[in-house]
């Protein structure tokens, strides 16, 4: 095993082995075989080909936020000290290690006046959230994060480590963005950025309990149909539980509340949020102006590792009256917290690019997430409850749906009522990947993320 240090090589009872495979979240219990924590490229040569010659299926983590699913035995390489970043100005590219979290490329950019195509959460890992398509919060003006990659340095099943450019191997390069890890692990990519030093977001909140909030969905939806394609913008509602960790004023409070990022001036920006200030009384308001480092608080995600399941539904349009009835289902009546989201798509995200981004048709996103309290085992009844509420309430939206999205998919291989595993893609870009994964992955050694087998059919 020609791997680099053998120290950073761990088994179960080793110690640092519990530390290495932890991440953010903690309801689905892994227990590795074989954990690599790879600091180079070589390392994770290395590792793919220990584990290709010992026939164990292989999983990635950097931070661990989108894990599919409970694993046991084969090999997880870690690759959380790849975490070089490198950003040329002239260029306006980032070039980012497989362990990169977005946080750290946004800090980097911004030295330059420039930003990243990143998500809510300044945790998360940018290269796994890319290569599964990675839905920005300027994203209906600049389009999905895997559309602007410029290359990819990736270990395939054979161990061998390839840059992958549009030009050079533009199958295996489509096929890595938007398709997940099941192709091999990427060690670095290239990624453009925007000029973008400021923006103007924030988000309203409106208590649920007195703002019907289903009204709140209407007007919403209806002000989308209103915006420039700057706007990037989402509703979220959810109970926050009456726990003394948080400040008092949200304590036990049912909350919906609308997201807005762009980069129109703050006075265009005062204007198109006119409208969302009248739906009723609002109980926070910190749209403003802001630096880019600062784009984290328009969410304000939590940041500390936890249990959680979700699943997501992507749709053409919104049916307003299935919104409302999730949002019955979810909220104050609900048995245990969920949290509901709602994203307004379009403007850039529909336009075509040649990779595997699938859906682009879709107009909105749903998705719910749900913490829940794993017991000893796998979760037991509590993860079934929440998993139950879930299936019911995404199913509520099976008559519009196309399809589901990859990076809010905490389920690996399960079904929402009307849509299958397969949903993850459309037809031709299962066909698309399923030759891809003939080629490069056969023997199907990359199957402990979200996957894609040779017959064609989306799993585990």
């Amino acid at each position: 095993m020609d791997f680099t240090d053998q120290r950073l090589v761990f088994r179960p009872g080793d110690d640092g082995y519990d530390a290495e495979i932890a991440g953010f979240q903690t309801g689905f219990r892994q227990r590795p075989a074989l954990v690599f924590a790879a600091g180079s490229a070589d390392d994770v040569v290395a590792a793919v080909s220990y584990a290709a010659e010992a026939g164990l299926p292989v999983g990635v983590q950097a931070t661990g936020h989108g894990l599919p699913g409970a694993s046991e035995g084969g090999v997880l390489i870690s690759t959380r000290r790849m975490d070089s970043v490198r950003i040329d100005a002239g260029a306006r590219t980032a070039t980012v290690g497989a362990g990169v979290r977005w946080g750290q490329v946004i800090e980097a950019a911004a030295a330059h006046g420039l930003a990243p195509l990143n998500g809510s959460a300044p945790g998360v890992g940018a290269v796994s959230y890319t290569l599964g398509g990675g839905l920005g919060i300027l994203a209906r003006e600049f389009g999905y994060a895997a559309d602007h990659v410029r290359w990819l340095d990736v270990v395939t099943a054979d161990g061998t480590l390839r840059h992958v450019t549009p030009v050079d191997e533009p199958e295996l390069f489509g096929g890595l963005l938007g398709g997940g890890a099941h192709l091999g692990v990427v060690t670095a990519l290239e990624i453009g950025l925007v000029p973008v030093a400021r923006l103007y977001g924030g988000a309203i909140g409106f208590d649920g309990r007195q703002v019907d909030p289903a009204a709140v969905l209407r007007a919403y939806e209806a002000w989308t149909r209103t915006v420039p394609d700057e706007v990037t913008s989402s509703v979220a509602a959810l109970v926050y539980p009456d726990l003394p960790q948080l400040p008092p004023h949200l304590r036990g409070r049912y909350l919906v509340t609308v997201r807005v990022a762009s980069t129109v001036s703050e006075a265009a920006g005062e204007r198109l949020v006119a409208p969302l200030r009248e739906i009723g009384p609002v109980v926070s308001d910190s749209l403003r102006e802001m630096p880019y480092t600062e784009s984290h608080t328009i969410h304000s995600d939590p940041d500390f590792p936890h249990s959680y399941h979700g699943d997501s539904v992507l749709v053409r349009e919104l049916d307003v009256a299935a919104a409302g009835e999730l949002l019955a289902l979810t909220g104050p009546a609900a048995d245990t917290m969920h949290v509901v989201q709602i994203n307004h798509l379009g403007g850039a995200l529909a336009k075509p690019a040649d990779n595997a981004v699938p859906h682009r048709d879709a107009g909105w996103l749903v998705r719910v997430l749900s913490p829940f309290e794993p017991d000893a085992g796998s979760g037991g009844a509590a993860l079934d409850a929440v998993r139950a509420v879930q299936e019911r309430a995404l199913g509520l939206f099976a008559p519009q749906a196309v399809g589901r999205s990859l990076n809010f998919a905490f389920a690996a291989g399960e079904k929402i009522e009307g849509l299958t595993a397969d949903a993850l893609y459309d037809a031709g870009t299962r066909k698309r990947l399923a030759g891809l994964k003939a080629t490069y992955d056969p023997a199907n050694l990359f199957r402990r993320n979200h996957g894609f087998s040779a017959r064609g059919r989306a799993g585990g």
